[in-house]
C-alpha cells in the first residue's frame, strides 16, 4: 500500500487581510507549526504540526489566525469511529504505544451532573454567608476515637485534649500531585506560593523538592513513590504530610517515565539520579507486596518523622477500593488520597487512561460507606482526586463522604493551560508542561500564584453560597450527608451504591 501521510487534527486559519507579516507566530510556537516563505514573503502554517494550544491565536496582535478542530470526516459508521480508525493508522506506521497527557476525554458518565443539592426552605431557613459566619476549615488525618476524661477530686473535670497531628485547611481544596519534571519550576513555584497565601497545601509529586521551593515546604506534601525520586530525612522532615503514592487515576496498576532528555541537571539535582538518565518509576512498590509491607513503611516514615506529621497514602480508583481503603487504615494512614478515572498525569497510555479505573463519585461513596460500616472512618481522613471542575463538585463530593479533594487540570487551565493533551512532548507553549527555558519563562509565577488564589476564593465564596442555601453553617456538617443529594438520570443500582436518593424522594 501507499504511505499513508500524517493526518492533522487541527486547521490553521490565517486571514491574509488582517495577517501583518509580523511573524509573531513564528517566534513563539515550539512545534514549529508556523515558518516564513522568502518566496512568497508570506508566513506558511503546516497543519499536522499543530497541537491545538491556542497559544498563537490568543499572541496574534491583529486577531489573524484561528485554530480549529479538523472537520474532515470519515464515512460513517458507528463501530469504526474516525478516532479509532485513526489511532490505527497511526500505529500501524510507528508501532509503538500512543501517549497522551491530561485526563480521560472519553464520554465517561458524569455523576455529579447528575446529583442535585438540597435547598432550605421555610422550617429549615437558609443562612446568608455575608452576614453570618460560615465555617469551611478542615482537618486532615486521623481522630481519636474517644475524648479522655479524667474527674478531678474537687472542681470539674480534666479533658485530655492531645489528638494526633493534623493538616489544618481553611478551605477544603488542595493541589493535586505535580512534579518538578512533569510540570515546569515556574508552574511549581506558582501553585507553591498559592497554597501559602490560601493557607491550603499543595503537593510536590514524585519528583522531589527544588530547593527554590522549600520557604513553602511547611505548605507541602511530599511524595514517596516506586521510585523513592528526591526522598531523604530532610525532604520528609521539611514537609507538613507525606503522601506513599501507590497508583494515580490516570494510568492505574502502571509506572511512568521521564525521559533522559527531560532531565536537566536541576531535576538531576532535586531527584538526585544522574543528568540525562531516564527518570523510570516502577508500576509496584520493591518492597510493598502486602498490607503488613505497607504498614512497616507507614511506620518507618512516622518514626523518621517522629509522629509529628500525617502519613498518607494515594491509589487509584478501581473496582476492590473500598477494601483496599480499608486495608490501608488498618495499616495506619492518616489520610487516604483516591484519584478516579479522570484525573490528568503527564504521561500515560492513551488505552490504560480510558479503560482502567471508575469514577471518583463512586469510590469516595463506596470507600466511605465501607469505613463506616467498620467503624473506622474516624481514624482516616479521605481526600478526593480526578476531574474536579467546579465548587459544585467539592461540595457533592464532601456530601457523598470526602474530607477535601485535591484538584490539578483545574490548576493548570488557571495558569494557561488550554488542555491540549501534548504534555509528553515537552512542548508546552504556555510554559507548564516544559522544561525549556524559553517556553518555561513564558510563566510568571506571581501572577500565576494570584490567578491560583483567585479561583481558589471565587470557589470558598460559592461553597459558602450552596452551604447557606442548604441552612448548613459549617463544611463538616455535609461531611457525608448523603440526605442533601438526589439523583437525577441513575439507575437503581448507581443510587444504591451512591447511597443517596432519586430526586423527589423526601427524607
Amino acid at each position: 500500500m501507499a504511505k499513508s501521510r500524517n493526518i492533522s487534527e487541527f486547521i490553521v486559519e490565517r486571514d491574509i487581510n488582517r495577517c501583518i507579516r509580523c511573524q509573531a507566530c513564528v517566534r513563539v510556537c515550539a512545534n514549529d507549526v508556523h515558518f516564513w516563505d522568502e518566496s512568497s514573503g508570506d508566513t506558511i502554517s503546516d497543519d499536522v504540526r499543530c497541537a491545538g494550544c491556542h497559544f498563537c491565536e490568543e499572541l496574534c496582535p491583529t486577531a489573524a489566525l484561528v485554530i480549529r478542530q479538523n472537520p474532515s470526516e470519515t464515512r460513517k459508521n458507528a463501530n469504526w469511529e474516525k478516532e479509532y480508525i485513526y489511532r490505527i493508522i497511526k500505529q500501524s506506521s510507528t508501532g509503538g504505544i500512543l501517549l497522551t497527557g491530561m485526563g480521560s476525554d472519553r464520554p465517561h458518565k458524569d455523576y455529579f451532573g447528575r446529583i442535585l443539592l438540597n435547598a432550605a426552605q421555610v422550617t429549615n431557613p437558609s443562612i446568608d454567608p455575608l452576614r453570618e459566619p460560615m465555617e469551611l476549615k478542615t482537618f486532615i488525618g486521623r481522630k481519636p476515637d474517644k475524648v479522655d476524661i479524667e474527674k478531678l477530686n474537687k472542681n470539674g473535670v480534666s479533658v485530655d485534649e492531645t489528638i494526633a497531628c493534623l493538616l489544618e485547611l481553611e478551605i477544603p481544596v488542595m493541589f493535586s500531585a505535580m512534579s518538578f519534571g512533569s510540570i515546569s519550576l515556574n508552574a511549581c513555584r506558582a501553585i507553591a506560593e498559592a497554597a501559602k497565601s490560601c493557607k491550603t497545601y499543595w503537593n510536590t509529586g514524585e519528583g522531589g523538592m527544588h530547593q527554590s521551593l522549600y520557604p513553602f515546604a511547611d505548605r507541602a506534601i511530599v511524595q514517596i513513590a516506586s521510585g523513592r525520586f528526591g526522598v531523604n530525612v530532610d525532604y520528609l522532615n521539611k514537609a507538613a504530610a507525606v503522601e506513599i503514592k501507590i497508583g494515580q487515576g490516570a494510568k492505574p496498576g502502571i509506572g511512568g517515565h521521564l525521559p533522559g532528555e527531560k532531565v536537566s541537571e536541576e531535576i538531576s539535582s532535586t531527584r538526585m539520579i544522574p543528568y540525562g538518565s531516564d527518570a523510570i518509576s516502577p508500576a509496584p512498590h520493591h518492597d510493598i507486596y502486602s498490607i503488613e509491607d505497607l504498614k512497616q513503611l507507614i511506620f518507618a516514615i512516622k518514626e523518621v518523622v517522629n509522629y509529628k506529621k500525617p502519613v498518607g497514602v494515594k491509589i487509584a480508583a478501581v473496582h476492590n477500593v473500598a477494601p483496599i481503603a480499608s486495608g490501608i487504615v488498618r495499616a495506619g494512614a492518616d489520610f487516604i488520597t483516591i484519584d478516579g478515572i479522570r484525573g490528568g498525569t503527564g504521561a500515560a497510555p492513551v488505552v490504560i487512561r480510558d479503560n482502567v479505573g471508575i469514577p471518583i463519585e463512586i469510590a469516595i461513596a463506596v470507600v466511605d460507606q465501607r469505613l463506616r460500616e467498620e467503624g473506622i472512618r474516624n481514624q482516616v481522613s479521605i481526600v478526593a482526586a480526578g476531574g474536579f471542575k467546579t465548587s459544585s463538585d467539592i461540595v457533592k463530593a464532601i456530601a457523598l463522604g470526602a474530607d477535601a479533594i485535591y484538584i490539578g487540570t483545574a490548576a493548570l487551565i488557571a495558569l494557561g493551560c488550554h488542555v491540549c493533551q501534548k504534555c509528553y512532548t515537552g512542548k508546552c507553549n504556555w510554559g507548564i508542561a516544559t522544561q525549556d527555558p524559553y517556553l518555561t519563562r513564558r510563566l510568571n509565577p506571581e501572577i500565576g500564584a494570584k490567578r491560583l488564589y483567585n479561583l481558589l476564593r471565587a470557589w470558598a465564596l460559592e461553597i459558602k453560597e450552596m452551604l447557606g442555601g442548604m441552612g448548613i453553617n459549617a463544611i463538616e456538617s455535609l461531611r457525608g450527608n448523603r440526605e442533601q443529594l438526589r439523583g437525577i438520570e441513575l439507575s437503581e443500582a448507581e443510587l444504591k451504591i451512591l447511597g443517596i436518593k432519586h430526586a423527589g424522594e423526601a427524607w
